[in-house]
């Protein structure tokens, strides 16, 4: 049976499946268990009967606080997790990830998106919040799956697939491409992103209106790279995941092709 990776629904138009994509051992990531999204806040009545269906129980929303109050996901039989990449308040803003050992070995990126992934991934926070993200997709049972999601399905989105991706061993070309997807899915425009008194969420409004480059996402895959030498060290010693933890992510999402 052909899978399909875009999932048409009425209200979001960036819902993808990450299966498909070649990783370890020449496996194919699993259809049907981890989808990526983005905003869920205008949800028809189908589609939520769609979401029931596919079995989605764990509903990850990367987004600012305001921007959940503002738009809050439609509820369907999935658990809320409150996943807000971004750093929120002093208390977020710590950043000793960035130790000056590290920053002697990982160059800053030069390309604006790309910045912004690299300074999400260094600090504490975001670490904080891909693990959290990790904890809940292996913890997924045979017949659940999982989303995450933020407004356009670009930056954190971007970020946290990317993350996935790297996990289960698919290529930089492979992440680049369902990275770009979204310039085709999500529509650039003003009208989608009006401005407000929300730091945060003029932060993200920007941002949404930057499209997606390859360039970008090397501030996911390459600070990693440059930081640790490959994904298994940053899931083991940054993320604290054993190495059970990491052939058991495997094991799960990876299928002969």
């Amino acid at each position: 049976m052909k899978r399909m990776r875009l999932i048409k629904l009425d209200g979001a138009t960036n819902f993808r499946d990450l299966g498909g994509y070649v990783g370890v051992d020449n496996k194919k990531v699993r259809f049907g268990k981890i989808y990526r999204a983005d905003s869920l806040s205008a949800l028809s009545r189908d589609d939520i009967k769609k979401l029931n269906e596919l079995n989605i129980v764990y509903d990850c929303d990367l987004r600012s606080y305001y921007e959940q109050e503002m738009a809050p996901d439609k509820a369907w039989k999935a658990e809320f997790i409150d996943c807000h990449l971004y750093a929120e308040g002093a208390d977020e803003q710590d950043d000793r990830a960035s130790s000056t050992k590290l920053t002697k070995k990982i160059k800053p990126m030069d390309n604006y998106l790309g910045q912004i992934y690299q300074k999400v991934l260094l600090s504490t926070h975001g670490q904080k919040i891909f693990r959290a993200i990790f904890e809940k997709i292996l913890a997924l049972k045979e017949n659940q799956a999982l989303v995450f999601h933020c407004s356009a399905g670009k930056d954190r989105t971007g970020m946290t697939a990317a993350l996935i991706l790297m996990g289960l061993g698919v290529s930089d070309d492979d992440i680049a491409r369902d990275y770009l997807i979204t310039n085709r899915l999500y529509h650039f425009s003003y009208q989608k992103n009006q401005r407000s008194d929300d730091e945060m969420a003029n932060l993200v409004a920007k941002m949404n209106l930057t499209k997606a480059d390859s360039a970008g996402i090397k501030g996911i895959t390459e600070t990693i790279r440059m930081g640790w030498g490959s994904f298994d060290n940053f899931f083991i010693q940054v993320l604290g995941f054993s190495q059970n933890d990491l052939l058991e992510l495997r094991n799960k999402f990876l299928e002969e092709n």
